[in-house]
């Protein structure tokens, strides 16, 4: 066996111990979503950015992609790492994806735009935090901090500064956004037949001050954040096998909101990137009342799963 292999597979085996240790306080928080018993007949998961909340932009434009910048070294290229992280996080179907996940994409594409290579802009090595990522599936700060302390690898230190950084930037900067127009009325509308939970990626943190802010957390019976698990995961240990599945809904503004529905065999509402407020009024208007009197299913929401699907393309123009 090589050293790499060696050092490989000693990495290998103390991430699975890390795992372990970890185990405890994942279980503890699934609980919470195990836990939850139905008070009424139909269950709800509601996406958080860009969902409800305006704050994709301000996030990904102010937040992250400055630090992503800074942090690994694009200044060179600044133009097209801006460019390029905004298709992979906003305006493309890997919108709403996880940071670390995209950070690694955003990276890839980068590198094989034409303007880079002629600059000779080198990319920096993310085979380390890809490693991770294939491993890990609660891909937080909490789970890459102690995966940090034991491999001790620059590349994967650099990673958690940044996400750190930014977490620290949404901190100071993100706040006094309200909800899009008649999201709280459709709350209140929803919670006399039906139970409702936060269904986020976002730290758990950064969710509760949003909501509580606004002061409608009391609409929902949990927040659960990227902490708790994947989207895929709330739903299922929430509500799949608590209520019939088309009495369970899922509303997001992302593939992976879709994704977490269709893969659990449940309902979607698009939230449509950039025609939010529209949606909204339609989803109060119109889609809430076809949920509950059985209307939903079927040619109404395969008609605005085709209109989501027009909004975000799959590749770049460039």
């Amino acid at each position: 066996m090589s050293d790499y292999q060696t050092a490989k597979s000693s990495t290998i085996k103390k991430f699975k111990l890390i795992k372990i240790s970890l185990m405890d306080q994942q279980h503890n928080l699934q609980d919470e979503l195990k836990v939850l018993k139905p008070q009424k007949e139909f269950f709800i998961g509601i996406d958080s950015d860009g969902c409800v909340f305006d704050t994709m932009e301000i996030k990904q434009k102010e937040c992250f992609c400055p630090n992503f910048i800074k942090y690994y070294n694009l200044q060179r290229v600044s133009k097209y790492a801006r460019e390029t992280w905004e298709f992979v996080n906003l305006y493309s179907k890997t919108r709403g994806m996880n940071r670390f996940g995209a950070v690694i994409e955003a990276v890839k594409l980068l590198g094989e735009r034409d303007e880079v290579m002629a600059r000779n802009a080198g990319m920096p090595d993310m085979s380390a935090l890809a490693e991770w990522v294939s491993m890990e599936s609660k891909l937080g700060n909490p789970a890459l901090e102690k995966y940090a302390a034991v491999v001790n690898d620059p590349r994967i230190n650099l990673a958690l500064d940044w996400s750190k950084r930014v977490n620290q930037d949404i901190a100071e900067m993100v706040f006094g956004i309200n909800p899009f127009p008649l999201v709280e009325e459709s709350l209140d509308k929803l919670t006399g037949k039906a139970d409702s939970i936060v269904v986020s990626q976002t730290p758990v943190e950064a969710l509760k001050r949003e909501w509580e802010e606004n002061g409608i957390d009391k609409y929902v019976h949990l927040i659960a954040g990227q902490e708790y698990g994947t989207k895929t995961e709330h739903l299922a240990l929430a509500a799949k096998g608590k209520y019939a599945d088309n009495k369970i809904l899922m509303i997001g503004d992302a593939p992976g909101d879709y994704y977490a529905a269709s893969s659990n065999g449940v309902l979607f509402f698009p939230v449509n990137p950039g025609h939010e407020e529209d949606s909204w009024k339609r989803f109060h208007d119109e889609a809430l009342d076809r949920f509950f009197n059985g209307t939903y299913q079927g040619e109404y929401e395969r008609r605005l799963i085709e209109e989501f699907n027009s909004y975000l393309p799959e590749k770049p123009e460039w």
